[in-house]
């Protein structure tokens, strides 16, 4: 079976996951509404506007089925914005999100967007050397608890993190051609399915 990856597309760069999963063995779709998210067996929260995606996550419905894909035991990764949306905390912000992480977040940790930049960064889990990292306008953990874990740090700052079937990274995997992010996501999909 050829896995169903959800690309959330109420905003953000999702054009960009999709491309970065189409060079995979599976069938990236973008998402929209409650239906199109539940038909897929994994699930992308992209880099954006986190307040503006959780306002449109919450207009549409889609918040709902996030949480019921999550209640599935389908795996869902957030970039970005896509982190913030699933930390259970956000630090000095009490803005909506799905709060399914054990984390503490900070939202535009390293600057404003003159500041994004890239690096090499050791990543647990991913072998074959360092990933190249695209920050922009990017968060930070601040705390993990429970079962989160800490898969990568930049300058003593979590930017990495796993939490069973979730994943979240504070950089753009889907703005480089490097491919093993998008890969160790997939085959926590197929470990389900």
């Amino acid at each position: 079976m050829t896995p169903r990856i959800g690309i959330l597309a109420l905003q953000g760069d999702f054009a960009e996951h999709l491309q970065a999963f189409s060079a995979l063995d599976c069938q990236p779709v973008p998402v929209k509404r409650p239906e199109e998210v539940l038909s897929c067996q994994g699930l992308v929260i992209p880099g954006g506007e986190s307040t503006t995606i959780g306002k449109l996550c919450q207009r549409f419905g889609v918040d709902e089925a996030i949480m019921q894909l999550h209640q599935r035991g389908a795996p869902i990764w957030g970039t970005c914005a896509g982190m913030i949306l699933l930390a259970k905390e956000i630090e000095g912000n009490d803005q909506w999100r799905l709060g399914l992480m054990d984390i503490a977040v900070r939202r535009n940790a390293f600057g404003r967007q003159v500041d994004s930049f890239a690096t090499d960064l050791a990543i647990a889990g991913i072998a074959d050397g360092p990933v190249r990292a695209v920050f922009i306008r990017a968060p930070y953990v601040t705390r993990v608890w429970g079962e989160a874990e800490t898969l990568a740090t930049f300058e003593d700052n979590i930017v990495m993190v796993r939490q069973d079937k979730l994943l979240a990274t504070a950089f753009h995997p889907e703005l480089t051609d490097d491919r093993r992010i998008q890969q160790y996501f997939l085959n926590m999909v197929c470990s389900i399915i």
